[in-house]
């Protein structure tokens, strides 16, 4: 048996966090003394070891006991989706650093602050479009665009202008995105559907990779912060200007359109 400094000294872990995972029912010392001390035994480190990996990868306590319990076929879907979540969270951690990277150098006058994006109102006609919508998460993204054009070579349809994502989703979600990619072709294409007309947009245009998007959004949603006498009318759009094979990240070239109407 160990007592609980040996036990924590061994797991890493403090005696205080111990008596947390015990208060929890997470983790129990197999016996208590009549001193009160707490012993526990050697072969107790691996569910401690499985508590902490599991609090490591972001899951709050909880939702550990849950998990701990769970078998593998049922772990690993919680597993998936704690990675996608994951993935999430240090793409906009990067957003952000690289923002606030951009504020400290204005601020400090080393650089000359620009605007970045220019929003402008703007109608969008209606469109001939073929699309496939789903819901997916946004990893899944390249995967629904690769359906896209498979189908439309099925088809035997032509591009006849760009390809474009709506989001249909009420609300954000990573994990659950209700998206829908269009490719635009010829008019009285079979099988092809229309993308109504918008008698306005707040649109910019974003300039470089697919990755930096979150950032002519942000331009947008502070556009719309300032203009109150609008609201969203439409699902958001990114429309993509030019060919991501055959052209380089930096000079991507992306329309961003949010359809809005006068309140």
């Amino acid at each position: 048996m160990l007592t609980i400094g040996e036990f924590s000294r061994l797991g890493r872990v403090s005696p205080r966090m111990l008596r947390h995972y015990d208060a929890l029912g997470l983790l129990c010392p197999e016996a208590v003394g009549e001193n009160g001390y707490r012993y526990y035994k050697q072969e107790q480190l691996e569910p401690l070891l499985r508590i902490r990996r599991l609090q490591d990868y972001g899951f709050p306590l909880a939702q550990v006991g849950e998990l701990l319990a769970m078998d593998r076929e049922k772990l690993l879907p919680r597993l998936h989706r704690r990675r996608l979540d994951a993935h999430y969270e240090i793409y906009r951690l990067q957003e952000r650093l690289r923002q606030l990277e951009a504020d400290i150098l204005r601020m400090e006058g080393n650089i000359v602050f620009e605007e970045k994006y220019q929003v402008i109102v703007m109608p969008d006609p209606e469109q001939t479009v073929f699309g496939i919508r789903r819901t997916v998460p946004v990893t899944q993204f390249h995967s629904l665009f690769q359906e896209l054009w498979e189908e439309l070579a099925r088809r035997g349809m032509r591009q006849a202008g760009p390809v474009q994502m709506l989001y249909h989703s009420q609300e954000f979600s990573y994990e659950n995105a209700d998206v829908e990619v269009q490719v635009v072709v010829e008019p009285g294409t079979p099988g092809a559907g229309k993308k109504p007309a918008y008698a306005a947009c707040a649109t910019v245009i974003h300039k470089g990779p697919y990755e930096g998007l979150p950032s002519a959004y942000e331009a947008l949603a502070a556009w719309m912060a300032k203009h109150p006498e609008y609201r969203i009318s439409g699902p958001a759009i990114d429309r993509y200007l030019n060919d991501p094979d055959a052209t380089p990240p930096e000079e991507l070239a992306t329309g961003v359109l949010f359809p809005i109407e006068r309140v």
